[in-house]
């Protein structure tokens, strides 16, 4: 059946059904679809369930850390009884989202879509034309090359373990493996973390992520690097991984293998090149705008852009920037010059602004101030060791360009200073002269962290 719309969406996280909300809100004929359930990577995948866990091993590792200091006894995690909580909130997601975007005016679909020309997309086996066409597909595990690799668990199916292995090896040293075996580790696992080259969490500053490396190591986790993967098979006990590099391989048994490293923007079966759709080795190529080059009718948002932090308030960003250009013309363009981002362990990291590598890069000229914050009152009343930060300021108009922390709530404290870097300010605008910060709080540290370089 041939199908009439202003905008076709694919894909229903958060980029694609705010994009289709919105247009459907202003009086556009909408269409979207997804080839899964409906609600996208955060919602059912990623963010909301990776939170209730870390929540669960957060509540053991604060138990933990206070014995001795007036708390005793123990908790531990029932599995099985927290991926009971997790489906509260993602078993309802589907449904929920679907109604709000019919409630909208949208059409909803269940079939994947592929471009069968620059304006028009199959859905089933329904052929859609539209002024407008936007990718918000996803990401999906980045593919593993190698000899087992269909015997490896996705991040994806980890939120829904039944039952959670004794033994686990994570694959990749990114925010994905940290969070999860950390969660592994406080609910009882043996945990593994390989990474292929000599740096975990490359995209956080080195000396913050050691101390989350030491962090990790004390609570049993066994980081190794330079450890690319080599194989995974299975054996009599369970699985066998073989890693490192040619010729200094080593062996790790494990009872599951987890996926955690990286995910490409999800682009196959789309049909790109009978949309003209341009793309490279990580995706669609896309301007200023969030269009395709080639194929102006198309824009992309979420993780499938390939240019943008994958993110979830990054995608809403997204989502915003292509409704504005469809709905008012093409008048705004992607920054992601500041954009904070958090590892969900315990402790947490945060980061935002430039790392020293990447001032450097840039040539500009700057002054560090780093320190341990252990001893500090609001850190050791809750037995926490393992708090730090390294703030960048830069020399000549003590503007702060970038802020790297690890220890309790670091993933509120980190957007003060994304606001900052964002609006330009210096030093001397975060002092108890300027903001008289609460206190005793985790954001009132910010002080103790700028203290050796406001003015006397």
């Amino acid at each position: 059946m041939e199908r009439e719309y202003d905008v076709v969406v694919i894909g229903t996280g958060v980029a694609g059904s705010d994009v289709a909300w919105h247009c459907g809100d202003a009086g556009m004929r909408v269409a979207i679809t997804d080839r899964r359930e409906y609600g996208g990577t955060c919602a059912l995948r990623g963010c909301v369930p990776k939170k209730v866990l870390a929540g669960a091993a957060e509540v053991v590792a604060r138990v933990h850390d206070q014995q001795g200091n007036g708390v005793r006894g123990t908790v531990s995690i029932d599995w099985s009884a927290l991926i009971a909580f997790v489906r509260t909130f993602t078993g309802p997601t589907p449904r929920r989202k679907e109604e709000s975007l019919r409630e909208a005016g949208v059409d909803t679909y269940h079939e994947s879509a592929r471009f069968v020309g620059p304006n028009r997309v199959m859905i089933g086996d329904d052929t859609l034309t539209a002024r407008q066409i936007v990718i918000a597909a996803g990401a999906h595990p980045r593919p593993l090359g190698v000899p087992g690799a269909d015997l490896v668990t996705s991040s994806d199916d980890f939120f829904y373990l039944e039952t959670l292995p004794d033994r686990i090896v994570f694959i990749g040293g990114g925010y994905i493996s940290f969070e999860l075996a950390h969660v592994a580790a406080r609910a009882g696992s043996e945990v593994t973390i390989l990474q292929r080259s000599g740096r975990v969490l490359k995209g956080f500053d080195p000396d913050i992520v050691d101390r989350l490396v030491l962090a990790s190591r004390e609570i049993g986790i066994d980081v190794q690097v330079n450890m690319p993967l080599v194989s995974v098979e299975r054996t009599t006990a369970g699985l066998l991984v073989r890693a490192g590099k040619k010729g200094e391989e080593s062996t790790f048994e494990a009872d599951m293998v987890v996926h955690g490293a990286g995910r490409v923007s999800t682009t196959e079966g789309l049909g790109l090149a009978a949309g003209n759709v341009a793309t490279d080795r990580r995706g669609i190529v896309v301007d200023d705008h969030l269009r395709s080059v080639s194929n102006p009718a198309v824009s992309v948002a979420g993780d499938a852009n390939p240019t943008s932090p994958q993110l979830t308030p990054v995608a809403v960003m997204d989502a915003h920037i292509v409704v504005d250009n469809i709905l008012n013309g093409n008048t705004r363009t992607a920054d992601y010059s500041v954009v904070p981002s958090a590892v969900f362990t315990a402790p947490p990291l945060a980061s935002v602004g430039l790392t020293e590598e990447a001032a450097q890069k840039k040539g500009i000229s700057y002054v560090v101030t780093a320190g341990d914050l252990a001893a500090r009152f609001t850190i050791r009343s809750i037995g926490q060791k393992h708090a730090g930060y390294k703030l960048l300021v830069e020399k000549d108009s003590r503007r702060i360009l970038g802020a790297h922390l690890i220890g309790p709530h670091v993933e509120e404290v980190i957007n003060i200073f994304a606001l900052a870097i964002k609006h330009n300010l210096t030093v001397d605008d975060l002092t108890l002269d300027a903001i008289p910060w609460a206190y005793p709080s985790s954001t009132y540290e910010v002080i103790h962290m700028i203290h050796p370089l406001v003015r006397k």
